[in-house]
């Protein structure tokens, strides 16, 4: 049921997106989702679903009452604002394409695997949807043993093929990132929550990198030198939202970012091998040049 309701609120999307600004009448909504599911669409309904889309992707639909047709407010929409909330519409746009047209494009369609995203991802909207407490059954990286968390899921974050799960965990008093595939079990508790007002997930670890959630650390200035291969590539795909290229010269390129250097950052840094330097600051040379080091040292031996 719940990934058949989401897939809905994508079709809408999809379906007023392509429409743009001329917008849509009642009647060519009706006609388009009929041609789509085969039923006929109550207004009740478009209602309904209109404000959940609202509520979970942050994109408004609007009614012109001086033409009665139905648009996406581009100046409110998070369709324009936030490029995090466009590829999660993506993702789950070329998702239910994939799954239509499975026979038709048998060994011409390869795509990577998340397993997370498919098994939980849905479910977890759902329940963010309805502001519902959930209960999973979570087994960290590093230890054997599953662990039952109370949560209060306020936002999803994709990163590096992965999905995760922002929650405030009621057990310890805080906020926490969840890999969603190192989820055993998952089911609502029956409680529900309340938002805090403000919260915004882009907000939150602008700052940081990855799903590392800022504590108490400062972000620093970085200032990396990266070959001109290297430098298209950051270019199209940038480390960090902060990214400034600040110099250009025949053989290097220069780039500053602010960001707090945490451990999937280094990570990061290392991955592109002598294809970037550090240049500053001295501390996170140091860690990278370490880092480094102890992956030498493995080979040498």
């Amino acid at each position: 049921m719940v990934p058949q309701l989401i897939e809905k609120y994508i079709f809408l999307v999809q379906t007023f997106v392509e429409a743009g600004d001329r917008g849509l009448s009642w009647p060519q909504i009706q006609r388009r989702w009929e041609g789509r599911y085969g039923e006929a669409y109550a207004r009740r309904s478009f209602l309904n679903h209109r404000a959940a889309i609202e509520q979970v992707f942050g994109i408004v639909i609007t009614c012109d009452r001086s033409t009665n047709l139905y648009y996406i407010d581009r100046s409110e929409s998070a369709v324009d604002k936030r490029a995090a909330v466009e590829y999660l519409i993506n993702t789950f746009t070329v998702n239910s394409l994939l799954t239509l047209g499975k026979e038709r494009l048998s060994g011409r369609v390869s795509v990577e695997d998340i397993p997370s995203g498919q098994t939980w991802l849905t479910a977890v909207m759902q329940a963010m949807l309805d502001s519902a407490v959930l209960r999973i059954t979570y087994k960290k990286y590093m230890s054997e043993d599953s662990e039952v968390r109370t949560i209060r899921p306020y936002a999803v974050k994709e990163f590096e093929k992965r999905w995760y799960i922002v929650a405030y965990s009621e057990d310890a008093g805080a906020l926490r990132t969840y890999a969603m595939d190192r989820i055993l079990a998952l089911e609502r508790s029956g409680g529900s929550f309340r938002m805090p007002a403000g919260f915004d997930v882009e907000t939150l670890f602008e700052s940081s990198y990855g799903i590392y959630l800022p504590e108490d650390e400062v972000p620093v200035l970085v200032r990396l030198r990266t070959t001109l291969r290297e430098a298209a590539y950051l270019q199209d795909l940038p480390l960090h939202p902060s990214q400034t290229l600040v110099e250009k010269a025949d053989d290097h390129c220069v780039f500053v970012l602010r960001v707090i250097p945490n451990p999937g950052f280094i990570m990061e840094l290392c991955s592109r091998g002598d294809r970037l330097e550090v240049l500053e600051p001295a501390s996170l040379r140091e860690s990278v040049k370490e880092a480094l080091n102890k992956a030498i040292q493995l080979y040498e031996n």
